[in-house]
């Protein structure tokens, strides 16, 4: 398919991020609006709940956009997802006859500040990236072999949706437990290892009711779109706590995701296969459909007062060893109900070269070989006054499908005890 051609002209770039081809889906806010939910094209932001007020987006016989956030919309399921892109199409394509009546409805994307995109029910981490999995065996315990079970399931741990975060939330260095190896008793303070993960995230649009499994097919037919994803992760504080129950406050203290959601409908012709299999799947875990998506990917480094950022990092989301679709069939094979609104993080996402590593652990080799900016400045982890952008765009005949950045700027810790 190429470029679709809107009356929005920004739209039209060959290397925006938001075209017709895009529509991607978020909520805005200005100084004269509560936030609300609303669609980018080009460099503007469609209002939904003005559009739906004015007649404009009628799909359904009740309101859809009254609440600042996209659930309910998610909640009406693949018929309605559908019906809202083709009319979104056809009011922003070049030609419509209602841009008059739209125009009114459009705000500068430079004159709004962005809120999450949804309201979070659960959140779920994965460790399904196959590269990422060898690194941290090889820092970990000194051998890239993975454990028995992870060419045969998707490993993941439950975490905390409260910690979800739009992109630009700033993030404060966590305090907990460490433990140096020559240490008799763990120490409390702020992490000296705080690092990043590189994933996607998969957003469950409709959900599964409890002791239903699903297949991968009904899986993939549930997510309602990707954003990216950024998994802070404070190194020392995981390896003293993770064993026997896996990660908890070392995760639990921050999880960024891009500001607009990117439909499963805008990436459909970018969909990638997963890798051969190493060990062929218990055939719960087939589905009829690549699962993957073409999606490059970049982490960005910048530190306080540096006039530029620096890319880190370069892989590519087809890297991944198990698909979203594949890690939902998994999650929810027990009989777990899944929910609107869950958010399912990937895993990291490296790839086979130092270059595409996902993480600074991997990066800097666990701080023992650490990488230098084009600042001059020499990294193993974040430093206080560090900003981690990630971005994510897949290309297309003559344009782009880009997510917007995650980023996020870390600050010093809290002193505890909290003062009064």
């Amino acid at each position: 398919m190429p470029l679709l051609k809107s009356w929005v002209s920004s739209a039209n770039d060959a290397a925006h991020p938001f075209p017709l081809n895009n529509l991607p889906y978020g909520v805005f806010s200005t100084k004269d609006s509560a936030p609300r939910c609303g669609v980018a094209i080009g460099d503007m932001i469609l209002d939904c709940q003005a559009a739906e007020e004015a007649g404009l987006l009628q799909l359904t016989d009740y309101p859809l956009f009254e609440m600042p956030f996209w659930n309910e919309m998610m909640e009406e399921g693949p018929a309605v997802w559908a019906a809202l892109r083709e009319r979104l199409t056809a009011l922003l394509a070049e030609g419509a006859a209602e841009q008059a009546r739209l125009e009114p409805l459009l705000t500068a994307q430079a004159e709004a500040e962005l809120h999450m995109p949804l309201a979070v029910a659960e959140y779920t981490d994965f460790y399904a990236g196959m590269q990422h999995a060898k690194n941290m065996g090889a820092i970990l315990r000194g051998s890239p072999d993975l454990p028995a079970n992870w060419l045969h399931i998707p490993i993941g741990y439950n975490g905390r949706a409260s910690s979800v975060v739009v992109s630009g939330t700033p993030i404060h260095r966590p305090n907990g437990q460490t433990k140096a190896p020559d240490a008799e008793m763990p120490s409390f303070g702020p992490t000296k290892r705080l690092d990043i993960e590189l994933e996607m995230g998969a957003i469950v649009g409709t959900g599964s009711e409890f002791g239903q499994p699903i297949t991968v097919d009904k899986a993939d037919a549930m997510i309602f779109g990707y954003v990216l994803l950024n998994d802070w992760s404070a190194r020392d504080i995981q390896g003293w706590e993770y064993q026997p129950l896996g990660p908890f406050q070392g995760k639990a203290f921050g999880t960024s995701i891009s500001p607009w959601i990117v439909t499963a409908a805008a990436l459909e012709s970018f969909r990638a296969p997963t890798p051969a299999r190493e060990k062929e799947l218990l055939p719960y875990l087939n589905g009829s459909k690549n699962g993957l998506y073409d999606v490059e990917l970049e982490v960005l480094m910048q530190p306080e007062g540096a006039a530029t950022a620096t890319v880190v990092s370069k892989t590519n989301y087809n890297r991944m060893y198990y698909s979203a679709a594949e890690q939902l069939c998994h999650h929810a094979i027990g009989g777990c109900e899944m929910n609107t609104g869950d958010l399912l993080g990937s895993g990291t996402i490296s790839g086979a070269e130092r270059s595409e590593f996902g993480s600074l652990m991997e990066l800097s080799w666990a701080g023992r070989e650490p990488f230098t900016l084009e600042t001059g400045e020499s990294r193993g982890f974040i430093e206080d006054g560090d900003t981690l952008t990630l971005r994510g765009n897949a290309r297309g005949d003559g344009f782009t499908i880009g997510f917007g950045d995650c980023s996020g700027k870390i600050l010093p810790a809290k002193v505890w005890p909290a003062a009064e």
